[in-house]
């Protein structure tokens, strides 16, 4: 049995995290042609809302989930969305879109004169209700993953599905706390939050 070290496994492959539990969503499209990954999207999500644990997200996202099983989901019957990654309220990851492809998060959008976010973000899903505390574990995670995604790609923001939809969408929400995101990831605030 040889003592040498073994070879590191690659931080990405082909657009998924090593660290990710994979759950593949059907619900994906190719990125335009030429266009630069630049951009992070926050957002809040919990099925129902106020809800946490359970597959439920893991089933909305890919096109599984039963629509009888609990009144607030007749509100989005027939949803076909997704994200690129949700992380946990105990900071697990999940991944259910390659990152070099295009998730549907961002619904109608427009960032720094730019439509359609979702051409150009990657969605990050934190399990959580908007306006509503996020728990340590999810900022570490989140921390790590938006240092992580900038081994491969020129993301140099990332901002709340609030910021990009104003009006429409409120999350994460007020309760995010933005600065603790900048002092666990080490970006500066002003690069974070719009």
């Amino acid at each position: 049995m040889s003592t040498e070290p073994r070879p590191p496994v690659a931080l990405w492959q082909a657009g998924w995290h090593r660290d990710a539990r994979r759950v593949p969503s059907p619900n994906f499209g190719p990125r335009p042609p030429g266009g630069v990954i630049d951009l992070a999207v926050i957002h809040s999500i919990s099925l129902p809302p106020g809800e946490y644990g359970g597959d439920h997200i893991e089933r909305l996202f890919t096109n599984q989930l039963d629509w009888d099983a609990h009144p607030y989901f007749q509100h989005i019957r027939g949803a076909e969305v997704s994200a690129h990654f949700v992380i946990r309220r105990d900071g697990e990851l999940l991944q259910f879109v390659s990152v070099t492809d295009r998730a549907w998060h961002a619904g109608r959008s427009s960032w720094r004169g730019r439509d359609n976010c979702n051409d150009h973000s990657v969605g990050i899903e934190l399990e959580g209700l908007e306006h509503t505390a996020f728990e340590a574990p999810q900022y570490a995670a989140l921390a790590r993953l938006l240092n992580d995604l900038g081994t491969a790609w020129p993301i140099t923001e990332a901002v709340g599905h609030e910021h990009v939809a104003p009006g429409r969408k409120e999350d994460p929400g007020r309760a995010f706390d933005w600065a603790l995101l900048a002092q666990l990831s080490g970006w500066p605030r002003d690069r974070l939050g719009g």
